[in-house]
């Protein structure tokens, strides 16, 4: 299979810390595809991760899709059937819970800027992310 085959519209899906920025920055170089990372719409620049409301996110994405040429990184149900119904490719990434742990404290102590990062915005550790990354995402990949 080459890339191509994935056509000009690619999601990239999996769990958090998997990757699926990085990746979809080196395809979208590789393709000249737009890059689009859903946690930049999903949340507010500028914070610490602070959640847009919904109606703006939906809104945002379905701008996003509108478009013809790019690849997309990040899950985001809520989103997720309008995003198919346009993508004429998908990629699935998975690693394991201990190795999204890691990466998720190595990438929040020690990275300052990473791809798919909000602008102005600093991770920090937070137990809600480290209870979707234990427990809500095994769950998630299951289904």
């Amino acid at each position: 299979m080459n890339l191509s085959d994935l056509g000009d519209r690619i999601c990239i899906l999996g769990p958090s810390n998997s990757g699926k920025s990085t990746l979809a920055d080196a395809i979208a170089r590789k393709r000249g595809l737009t890059p689009i990372h859903l946690d930049l719409l999903f949340h507010l620049p500028h914070t610490d991760w602070v959640q847009r409301p919904r109606d703006e996110l939906i809104a945002l994405h379905e701008a996003a899709i509108a478009g013809e040429r790019w690849v997309m990184d990040g899950n985001y149900s809520v989103c997720m059937p309008q995003r198919f119904q346009r993508a004429t490719g998908l990629i699935l990434l998975d690693i394991s819970t201990s190795a999204s742990l890691l990466r998720y404290f190595r990438r929040t102590l020690f990275e300052r800027e990473r791809r798919g990062g909000l602008e102005g915005g600093r991770d920090s550790i937070k137990w809600d992310m480290i209870h979707h990354i234990a427990v809500t995402t095994p769950k998630n990949r299951r289904r």
